[in-house]
């Protein structure tokens, strides 16, 4: 039987509305945002995945910085591993050491047909995550620097001036102090202890962390974070624990809260953390980090925190592909500048930084600049271009159970400084020994 020529084309059509569409390649994107930054998150996997029609981006949260890395090391063994792992700053050194865990980022993007060049980004970041020899290794993605945070309507009623927010460590436990004895309430609370209360706190005060510059120039290092200085630092903070001007809530972000309630005047976090203290519509400001004034070269330069993108191995080269085009399309200025401005991370490209500042938006936004400030201020020293040992979320633990016992008052500062150092020797050294 001859069929019309209407009845084939009618045919032709049928055949091409019910055909399968060709589905896209898959990228797996593990990450340990919440709140605002999980919508910032979702956001851009939404309008990579709709930008175009070869790769879809699906991205999955794993909880905690720390979840985050074990839930991957785990898929990594169990070869399956997502394309896509986001790392902190702690775990950096772990990835290093992970042989053929990893795909090099500057590799994947090659693969892609893109040309990274480092020249473009905030070098600090850069450095941080790059091997010996200078490559990449991962994609600086929320890089943040810790700042003090303090809450303008305590600062009124306690006759502090709330457009001049104390600079020094002296002045903050004096400020902490004062809020206490008029309210009642806590004066300072701080997240991440370790992040900014010894490792940051090394480099703008320009004192060793450890030594072979910090773990970046060896991978046995021996801890020095126990010298006067952090002594005197934390025999403070413990004495201001004991009458409630000082309230530790946990190892992470747990003091968020307390500060966004009202219920702490003075509060120490990333720059990150930003967005959720716009979100919650609270009478805010910032400063820089706190310093000694009688710790030499100080203020220094903070050092990178927050977390970058890792590129796993075991997949395909189209995947690599589809990381290498996400990865071009969250270096673009106009992403940068967003995510710059609304979550208070760092731009990791100067084109970002360039455009944000050529706005105007730090002269309406006081303070915003200063993470950038802080890490690309000065030339950084041998005490203040990282921190990067092989089992840094390790050590962190080991410090954390030494503070902790500090601040129920088992033992004084220098005992828990002490501990904390002698006992992450000892596992630094038992974690080299594994990698020989």
């Amino acid at each position: 039987m001859k069929l019309s020529k209407a009845t084939v084309l009618a045919l032709a059509a049928s055949t091409l509305l019910t055909a399968p569409a060709l589905a896209k390649t898959q990228i797996q994107w593990w990450h340990a945002m919440n709140g605002t930054n999980n919508d910032a998150v979702e956001r851009l996997a939404k309008e990579f995945n709709e930008s175009q029609s070869d790769y879809e981006v699906l991205p999955v949260f794993k909880g905690s910085y720390n979840e985050t890395l074990n839930a991957g090391i785990a898929a990594f063994r169990a070869k399956q591993s997502p394309a896509i792992l986001q790392v902190f700053d702690a775990g950096t050194g772990v990835m290093m050491a992970a042989k053929g865990a990893v795909r090099p980022v500057e590799d994947v993007l090659k693969l892609g047909g893109f040309t990274l060049n480092k020249a473009d980004y905030l070098s600090g970041i850069t450095a941080y995550y790059s091997d010996p020899s200078g490559k990449l290794l991962s994609f600086p993605f929320n890089s943040s620097s810790p700042i003090l945070y303090f809450n303008k309507d305590t600062f009124k009623t306690v006759g502090l001036d709330e457009n001049n927010p104390p600079k020094t460590w002296p002045e903050v436990f004096d400020a902490a102090r004062k809020i206490h004895e008029k309210t009642g309430k806590c004066g300072l609370t701080s997240a991440w202890l370790t992040w900014i209360h010894t490792e940051n706190f090394a480099a703008w005060n320009n004192v060793p962390f450890a030594s072979d510059e910090n773990g970046l120039g060896s991978l046995t290092p021996t801890l020095k974070f126990n010298g006067p200085l952090n002594v005197k630092h934390f025999s403070t903070l413990a004495e201001l624990a004991k009458d409630g001007t000082f309230r530790y809530a946990g190892r992470t972000s747990e003091a968020k809260p307390l500060f966004l309630s009202g219920e702490c005047g003075l509060y120490l976090d990333s720059s990150g953390g930003i967005g959720d203290m716009v979100k919650s519509g609270m009478n805010f400001g910032t400063g820089a980090l706190p310093y000694y004034p009688e710790a030499s070269g100080a203020p220094q330069n903070t050092i990178p925190g927050g977390a970058s993108l890792w590129v796993m191995g075991g997949h395909s080269d189209e995947e690599y592909k589809g990381v290498a085009q996400f990865f071009h399309f969250l270096a673009q200025t106009k992403i940068q500048v967003r995510l710059h401005q609304e979550t208070g991370y760092l731009p990791v490209t100067l084109a970002a930084y360039d455009e944000t500042k050529k706005s105007g938006f730090y002269d309406s936004h006081p303070g915003r600049e200063q993470p950038i400030l802080q890490m690309m201020g000065k030339a950084p020293t041998e005490n203040s271009k990282g921190v990067r040992l092989i089992n840094l979320p390790q050590v962190r633990d080991i410090e954390n159970e030494e503070f902790e016992a500090m601040l129920a008052g088992k033992e004084d500062a220098k005992t828990a400084l002490d501990n904390a150092v002698k006992r992450g020797n000892e596992a630094i050294k038992e974690a080299a020994s594994r990698l020989q």
